[in-house]
């Protein structure tokens, strides 16, 4: 029967559509953008995806073209998920990207002795959450902003990667 063809032609077009990244267990799919249905979302973007959700997190910082017209779900993105940035905004260098869209970054400060009126060196590590449309590296400096606890120690997320010069480390000049 062509009804039956036609309904599937229709499926697989839909699906064709909203073909996002399912890597979890869970189906994923994004807040606020019906997929498959008729009705009006907060923002349709023009990009390789079509519908797709996304907004500015203020402070100056731009939406990366990624988070824009990527295809990934990625619910603790400040972009496109549901995390709202807000207290400090702090910057370090990436010491590892070990684990799954989490970086630690090693922030280094200067704490001040009254008695001795000198400076000394500290730092801290913090885990802060990554968005899947940035690429980062060991030795990138990274800008975090403060948001809700995403998990036990990650209260932090990545708002912009800025590529390190060289990844060689330490080489000798050619006299």
């Amino acid at each position: 029967p062509p009804s039956s063809a036609y309904s599937l032609f229709r499926l697989h077009d839909t699906h064709a559509r909203n073909m996002v990244e399912q890597s979890e267990k869970g189906y994923q799919k994004q807040l606020g953008v019906n997929a498959g249905f008729a009705a009006s979302t907060k923002k349709k973007a023009p990009g390789k995806a079509g519908l797709r959700y996304y907004k500015s997190v203020g402070l100056g910082f731009k939406t990366p073209r990624e988070a824009i017209e990527g295809t990934y779900i990625d619910k603790k993105c400040p972009f496109t998920g549901n995390v709202s940035i807000r207290g400090r905004i702090l910057t370090g260098v990436v010491r590892s990207t070990k684990m799954n869209r989490t970086l630690i970054m090693r922030m280094d400060y200067l704490h001040y002795i009254k008695k001795y009126q000198r400076y000394e060196k500290r730092h801290t590590n913090i885990a802060a959450h990554i968005s899947p449309c940035f690429r980062c590296a060991e030795g990138d400096t990274v800008v975090v902003g403060q948001c809700r606890p995403l998990s036990k120690t990650v209260r932090f997320n990545t708002l912009k990667v800025i590529p390190s010069g060289s990844k060689s480390g330490k080489s000798f000049a050619a006299h």
